[in-house]
């Protein structure tokens, strides 16, 4: 043994080896030397000639090359077990051109890949040099596996994509700037079932109804997706003859229902639409199926606000979000009436009679004398907890009057009617708008802007994945919406110019 203590060493060692792996950590969260931002501002001289020459490599530079990819939002690429790591950006840019070309898996997407060296320039992958092709690197060497592509899309973090919608909606302000400067002031919000990749899905699997329809049998394919409804109706609206009434516990025909049950995912989208440029998304949300249509909303109206810096002033709905917290969103203080500013969503007829209110705010009885407020308490049994008013009969409270039902309502003998509403004013914009004025017709029209984005996305395979894990179907959800944006700025700047160069020829002949 020696005599000489090596700790000094190792303490020495350390404060070395902290500055350098600051520094290895700051060169490895560095973006890709190429992007695809910086890479649509060169001048087509300045690009490698088998880039000139490849169409699909030059499309994609075009179609993806507006977003900021540059300042992407990349994980830590110092971090290596064996091979190199693969940076999110140029695989996040993969992913669209498999949704453009419509691939179904991955390995489809490797293939696409391979056969266009090109395209794997521009997209920016880290790349093994060789002298034995022509554009000097081996692309097979240079692309991960199909099965590492897999798992980075359940891995990817959905605020690093969340970016690239905020990035697209940007876009499209700037480029419609001149043209609309409001853009989302009238917005619409719907919601699309997403089937699971699971046997419980496959009408020709050998599984009776209570197998299929088990909600505590979770499929084995798919941990993440939950039994929900896709949709319900009366039988007795939809079958031709009414049914016949059951010998035994007999049930009323109005109070059975038939309902499309599913397990999987649902994607909830705004998008507000602008006449004669298109439509386009503000904001999505990917949940399991068992959510339901009103816990998008909030989460959803948030990511527009921010996108836009404002809340719309009219929104379009259907019959699910037929809620007091909707009305009361739209609803501006002080605004003079309720036009300037309300949420278009047709009523749903629950909990007896459509209420009629007096100038004070109080609801009419069917006699049609105001009722006034007992007391108030809070309810917490809704997604949204909110204070309740409860409202009684004017004859019993304040006072007893000692004067009789002019129309000896029902519930008279058992001490007159009592109505509970929520204290909100959203309660009482959900009676009191007009659902047959001009004004929520034309913004109820608006819906078509989410039921054409919906249109879209379904052809980009949104209701089908592929996929086994929420994550990454909440991915592909994002990158589709992302997809159907950047379409739609294209066209936006393709009609623009087109409008510019009308314009000068008008100019020049006359």
């Amino acid at each position: 043994m020696t005599s000489t203590s090596i700790i000094p060493r190792f303490t020495l060692l350390e404060k070395i080896g902290a500055p350098l792996r600051q520094l290895t950590s700051r060169l490895g969260r560095r973006p890709p030397a190429r992007d695809l931002y910086h890479l649509a501002r060169r001048v087509p001289e300045q690009l490698p000639v088998f880039v000139r020459e490849s169409s699909i490599a030059m499309r994609y530079l075009r179609l993806l090359g507006s977003l900021a990819w540059h300042q992407f939002p990349e994980r830590n690429l110092v971090r290596n077990w064996g091979q190199p790591t693969i940076p999110y950006a140029p695989f996040v840019a993969a992913c669209l051109v498999k949704l453009d070309q419509n691939l179904t898996y991955m390995s489809d997407l490797r293939d696409y890949l391979v056969d266009h060296p090109a395209l794997v320039w521009v997209l920016g992958f880290p790349l093994v040099p060789s002298s034995q092709f022509t554009w000097g690197f081996d692309v097979e060497a240079s692309l991960p596996t199909a099965r590492h592509f897999t798992r980075m899309l359940r891995h990817l973090p959905t605020a690093s994509l969340q970016y690239l919608l905020d990035g697209t909606v940007h876009l499209i302000r700037d480029a419609l700037r001149g043209v609309v400067d409001d853009l989302g002031q009238c917005i619409s919000l719907d919601t699309k079932h997403i089937l699971a990749w699971v046997i419980e899905n496959n009408p020709k699997a050998y599984l009776t109804a209570a197998q299929r329809l088990d909600k505590t049998r979770q499929p084995t394919a798919d941990p993440d997706c939950r039994l929900g409804c896709k949709r319900r109706h009366n039988q007795r609206a939809s079958a031709k003859e009414p049914p016949p009434t059951p010998a035994e516990n007999p049930v009323p025909a109005n109070t059975i229902s038939v309902g499309e049950y599913y397990w999987g995912y649902a994607s909830g989208v705004v998008a507000t639409k602008v006449p004669g440029w298109g439509e386009f998304v503000l904001a999505e949300l990917t949940q399991s199926f068992d959510r339901a249509d009103v816990s998008y909303f909030f989460p959803l109206m948030a990511d527009v606000e921010r996108r836009l810096g404002f809340r719309p002033r009219w929104g379009a709905f259907d019959a699910a979000f037929d809620a007091f917290y909707v009305y009361e969103f739209f609803y501006r203080e002080g605004q003079p009436d309720l036009e300037s500013a309300f949420a278009a969503v047709p009523f749903s007829e629950r909990g007896g009679h459509k209420l009629r209110f007096d100038a004070n705010g109080l609801p009419l009885c069917k006699a049609g004398w105001p009722m006034p407020r007992k007391y108030t308490f809070w309810s917490n049994t809704t997604l949204v907890p909110h204070e309740c008013g409860r409202h009684v009969c004017p004859l019993r409270f304040p006072q007893v009057t000692g004067e009789t039902c002019p129309i000896q309502h029902k519930q008279w003998p058992k001490g007159g009617c009592t109505t509970t509403l929520p204290t909100s004013i959203g309660a009482r914009i959900r009676y009191l708008l007009d659902r047959n004025g001009a004004a929520y017709k034309h913004v109820y029209k608006q819906r078509t802007a989410s039921e054409r984005i919906n249109s879209q996305a379904v052809e980009l395979g949104i209701e089908r994945p592929k996929l086994r894990n929420q994550q990454a179907i909440a991915n592909q959800n994002t990158l589709i919406y992302v997809l159907i944006n950047l379409r739609a700025l294209h066209r936006v700047l393709d009609q623009k110019a087109d409008q510019q160069a009308n314009a000068e020829t008008e100019a020049t002949e006359a």
